[in-house]
């Protein structure tokens, strides 16, 4: 026998990188239907539909615990969706929700979560169109896979940045990853910390109704493997150089204390309510500006520039002047969070 799946395999980063790019598009040979297809490994599909672009995406969320500080297993799975489509430029119109179920599991456990999914969807709103159950017979809880389909005016790649750009963050990192460690290893706070998960169709819908679609050149949502592997891939993607400042990028004071406490950089952890956009110069004031207006963008900062020196790198500026490589994370360092 050759080679066996880890669980490093689905964590994003590099480790994950390498399945998607030697085993799965190696394998797969029909990857488009005529837009952005698999072998770009953006958040979803584009589809070309007359003057518009139809957009697909699906995820699987086989999150640990089910309930966890700020949220649960359904909130993440719609919410998660509806990111993904999000960041393409896509308003989400329909989902789809296939649960696999262990035997066993109570039957308010699962009303709980169904209830978390129809009250995320409403935020939105979209709504919750067909489905599959299955139940198993293995020692496990619930898994829930997520379809969405969007309508995109002018679909938004994670591979359009360029030198020039402003790199926007529509709030705090760290805090979903580290709210969930720290939950599993009892570590308390005076506050409790919490996950950000959350659907931010509206925040992303904001900046594009302030600047147009057209000025945002990329947008990415940190999940697995967080900031650093998200920008790691646009620049990459983007063939182009990205420095980001430290003291710009917003993290609260818990998550910093539970990362060191936990040896986890807040760099490397998973964000399930944020986006990273990047933006044309001349618009990132007021891109910024649209974003701090909505409910979940007001701690919005802006964290960096697109540079054309380092192409494929990205650069982080100390907060005592230095420079070093934000290098992409292996995977995320917080095992079964989304």
């Amino acid at each position: 026998m050759g080679e066996k799946i880890k669980l490093e395999h689905g964590a994003g980063g590099e480790i994950m990188e390498e399945l998607l790019r030697d085993v799965v598009l190696k394998t797969l040979t029909l990857k488009s239907a005529g837009g952005i297809g698999l072998d770009a490994l953006d958040d979803g599909a584009t589809i070309p539909f007359g003057d518009k672009h139809i957009v697909l995406t699906i995820d699987g969320h086989t999150v640990k615990p089910l309930f966890f500080p700020g949220g649960d297993i359904g909130r993440l799975a719609v919410s998660g969706t509806v990111n993904d489509l999000a960041v393409m430029g896509a308003q989400p119109i329909a989902l789809a929700n296939s649960m696999i179920i262990g035997e066993g599991l109570d039957m308010e456990i699962l009303k709980r979560v169904l209830r978390s999914m129809d009250e995320t969807a409403k935020e939105v709103p979209v709504p919750i169109v067909t489905g599959d159950t299955k139940v198993v017979e293995d020692p496990i809880e619930m898994f829930i896979i997520t379809a969405g389909v969007g309508i995109a005016e002018r679909p938004v790649s994670d591979a359009g940045a360029k030198v020039g750009d402003l790199i926007l963050i529509s709030g705090t990192i760290g805090d979903h990853g580290i709210a969930l460690m720290s939950h599993r290893e009892g570590i308390s706070f005076e506050t409790e910390l919490k996950s950000d998960v959350a659907p931010i169709w509206d925040v992303v819908k904001a900046v594009a109704d302030e600047v147009g679609w057209g000025n945002i050149h990329a947008m990415k949502d940190p999940t697995r493997a967080g900031l650093s592997n998200a920008l790691n891939e646009i620049a990459r993607k983007s063939n182009v150089g990205i420095l980001v400042r430290e003291e710009a990028i917003p993290i609260r004071p818990e998550v910093r204390a539970a990362s060191e406490m936990l040896g986890i950089s807040p760099y490397d952890v998973a964000n399930e309510g944020k986006v990273v956009m990047v933006v044309a110069e001349e618009y990132a004031e007021e891109a910024i500006e649209a974003m701090r207006k909505t409910e979940k963008g007001r701690n919005a900062s802006i964290i960096g520039e697109v540079i054309p020196e380092y192409r494929g790198k990205v650069v982080l500026e100390t907060g005592i002047g230095g420079k070093r490589f934000m290098e992409p994370p292996e995977g995320d360092p917080v095992p079964r969070i989304c």
